[in-house]
């Protein structure tokens, strides 16, 4: 297979703390030979497990970015054994252009996996990520949220797995991350997901999702970097003591397709319910109003299971085929 084009500034064998970048080559109408710098930061002290921490996936989901710039700017890593490799916006071009996507190609960085040596430039990307960073990792953290389309409650979440006892290990770094809400994730289309591609390496791996709306609260931000530590202290790599969060975690299960709420119609959302509110099957969830005219009788919509609202559509206007709402079990 062809190698990877991308070159890393920075020594992933050095003992110490480096800053640097993965430099991805791409000749542009404003920069003939240039190359896209993705900012990347790795602790190294001793011996230990690696942890890949990564954010920006997706380019409009900001409290991954936030935490890891903060943690790469650390002056001490003593309390560090092992490697800590830091990517706060590992979708660089869509997180510069604040879209979910790479305004480049156009494809979903968290649909692509495992990548292309010889592809467009977030496939390249991925295929660094599958052949480069993921083979030295012992476990990742992906921090998500919903970007500009969806608004969720804070939770961690991990996936139910062929490998029961990688299962495990998932289900509890989860957990370790302590964000207010734990869910056990079902994916309409997890094929060339980057969780899938770590999964099926057998790593330990963590996602969130972590409000949304297109922006960040401190309140997200503060369980961000709280997990970010929290996980790190999980994995062995970094000393200290687990800091739970400020209430009980709430534990989710999502067991079927049920839990999603697609919108058949477009026009505007009269919401009826709100994010952590407890419905049961038959619930009213929300009304779509045409737009086109004032003659139509909205058209409603209602919950297909009993459970919690965990993630809604953030913008009052929908099309046919956006996701509605999310309803999930509470354990």
């Amino acid at each position: 297979m062809k190698n990877n084009p991308i070159s890393a500034t920075i020594d992933f064998d050095k003992e110490g703390t480096q800053h640097g970048f993965l430099k991805v080559p791409y000749s542009s109408n404003t920069s003939a030979w240039g190359s896209i710098m993705i900012p990347i930061t790795q602790f190294k002290n001793g011996d230990g497990p690696t942890a890949l921490l990564t954010g920006a996936n997706h380019g409009d989901e900001y409290e991954g970015p936030i935490a890891l710039f903060n943690l790469a700017r650390r002056n001490d890593i003593s309390n560090i054994s092992g490697r800590v490799i830091i990517i706060p916006a590992m979708n660089f071009p869509a997180f510069q252009s604040c879209d979910r996507v790479s305004p480049i190609d156009g494809i979903n960085m968290n649909r692509t996996y495992p990548g292309k040596p010889d592809g467009t430039v977030t496939q390249i990307i991925a295929d660094y990520f599958s052949r480069i960073l993921l083979p030295m990792t012992d476990i990742a953290l992906d921090i998500h949220s919903g970007g500009k389309t969806l608004d969720c409650l804070p939770f961690a979440a991990s996936h139910v797995l062929d490998n029961k006892k990688q299962e495990k290990a998932c289900e509890a770094a989860a957990k370790a991350f302590g964000a207010p809400y734990l869910l056990k994730m079902l994916e309409l289309d997890s094929g060339g997901m980057y969780d899938s591609q770590v999964e099926s390496m057998g790593k330990t791996f963590v996602t969130t999702e972590l409000g949304g709306g297109g922006t960040s609260t401190p309140y997200t931000v503060e369980i961000a970097k709280r997990g970010v530590d929290n996980l790190l202290i999980h994995a062995g790599i970094m000393d200290g003591t687990l800091i739970p969060n400020l209430s009980p975690t709430v534990s989710l299960n999502m067991p079927d397709d049920r839990s999603f709420v697609c919108c058949e119609h477009r026009g505007l959302v009269e919401p009826i319910v709100s994010l952590g509110d407890m419905v049961r099957t038959g619930d009213l969830l929300a009304k779509i109003h045409n737009t086109d005219r004032t003659t139509c009788e909205p058209v409603e919509y209602f919950a297909k299971r009993d459970g919690m609202v965990i993630i809604k559509h953030a913008p009052s206007i929908v099309s046919m085929g956006d996701n509605l709402f999310v309803i999930a079990e509470v354990v």
